[in-house]
């Protein structure tokens, strides 16, 4: 199996990725394709393939904030089972974040990652076992995630800036004693990495603006 950077909207492997991640998550979860073409040029936000016999089976996408000293995996994709490509593209990602983190000379606090409710998700297009809500939130749980104790909205990846819920906000620590974070980090975070979006809707605004009268955030069970 290959791990294949992603730069183009012209490379027809990106092609079959973005109809992967179609085929896997919510319409208003997908940037659109054509949409992707400044993502990809951005040398800080990093597109894999899993590229097996000419075929994408799977993907992820990430980034890490130096000046932050977090990373966040934006998402996980997984075409076909029996292929261990989960483990696959969490590794190469794990390998390639520590080379990052030497470069900039930096000690990551850890990971953010956003993961479904399976008890408020919509479970269409994740047929696909490694997919669905239920196995992914334990994946992320036994991986050492925790649920930010926030109630978490984002604004929809398809420009209409609409409300997307049902998702917690989870962090994996570097150091598994660490249960809060500082409430800036978090606010921060969510400020940049939402940049892209200009259109939010209000109740992300009033998320935020709860965030910036607290101190910390616990980090609490999956």
């Amino acid at each position: 199996m290959e791990y294949v950077r992603l730069t183009s909207i012209r490379d027809p492997l990106f092609k079959s990725m973005h109809e992967l991640l179609g085929r896997i998550f919510p319409k208003e979860e997908v940037l659109a394709f054509e949409l992707w073409e400044e993502p990809l040029r951005d040398e800080g936000i990093y597109v894999y393939a899993a590229v097996h016999d000419g075929e994408v089976v799977g993907a992820t996408e990430y980034r890490y904030y130096a000046d932050m000293r977090v990373a966040v995996t934006d998402f996980t994709a997984i075409g076909r089972e029996g292929l261990g490509i989960g483990r696959f593209l969490a590794e190469n990602r794990r390998k390639h974040l520590e080379q990052l983190a030497a470069e900039t000379r930096t000690s990551p606090l850890g990971m953010f990652a956003e993961i479904y409710d399976p008890r408020k998700a919509d479970t269409a297009g994740s047929e696909l076992t490694p997919m669905h809500p239920y196995v992914r939130r334990e994946v992320l749980s036994h991986l050492g995630y925790r649920r930010l104790d926030l109630d978490y909205v984002h604004p929809s990846w398809d420009h209409e800036g609409n409300a997307v819920t049902g998702l917690d906000l989870c962090f994996m620590p570097a150091d598994e004693r660490t249960t809060f974070l500082p409430a800036s980090l978090v606010a921060a975070y969510l400020e940049r990495y939402y940049a892209a979006l200009p259109n939010r809707p209000d109740s992300w605004y009033a998320m935020m603006d709860g965030l910036r009268k607290r101190a910390a955030v616990d980090l609490l069970p999956l």
